[in-house]
């Protein structure tokens, strides 16, 4: 009887260090499927964080050259003495500079993706020459009789500015609500 119990003794013994090998993998696999998903959903997190600020500075941006069109709108409405021009002038130079953050801004959102909000964001910037080309030819006038046509075509690119933002917003809504 002696042999019968070493018997069982070692067949427990084995079943019992079997048990805890097979519990010891399945409680380490199992940390590092949870270890992997975190640090999948905070990756996921930290890009949803990214591209929604980059999404937001560059509507920023873009209210900040909005808010330059209206002045020079409200500007070509008043009429065209010296001191208008002056004012188109330093409005122009004020444009160049929102623009060039603009720009900035369109080239994160590029890095951050994807390419639908990518491509909004650069027909946005596109659609910020026109406005621009006027301005200058607003400028390039007559201070007596600024070139009127300038101030139409100015008044004609703005509502296909308003709607590349629209259209830039509308993009960018749906990949975050997607993510």
């Amino acid at each position: 009887m002696s042999d019968n119990a070493l018997w069982i003794a070692s067949l427990t013994a084995g079943t019992a260090v079997l048990a805890s090998w097979v519990t010891s993998w399945g409680t380490t696999r199992a940390a590092r499927i949870q270890a992997d998903t975190v640090t999948t959903a905070q990756r996921e997190e930290r890009r949803r964080e990214a591209r929604r600020t980059a999404y937001a500075d560059l509507l920023e941006q873009a209210q900040r050259l909005g808010d330059l069109y209206r002045q020079v709108s409200d500007l070509s409405a008043e009429g065209g003495t010296a001191a208008d021009r002056a004012r188109l002038v330093d409005l122009r130079e004020r444009q160049r500079d929102e623009y060039s953050r603009l720009r900035h801004c369109v080239w994160i959102v590029s890095l951050e993706g994807p390419e639908t909000v990518a491509d909004a964001a650069d027909a946005l910037r596109h659609a910020t020459t026109p406005p621009f080309r006027a301005l200058e030819a607003m400028i390039e006038g007559d201070p007596s009789a600024a070139d009127p046509s300038a101030a139409d075509r100015f008044a004609a690119s703005r509502a296909p500015f308003w709607e590349s933002v629209i259209a830039f917003a509308a993009a960018a809504r749906e990949v975050l609500q997607q993510s």
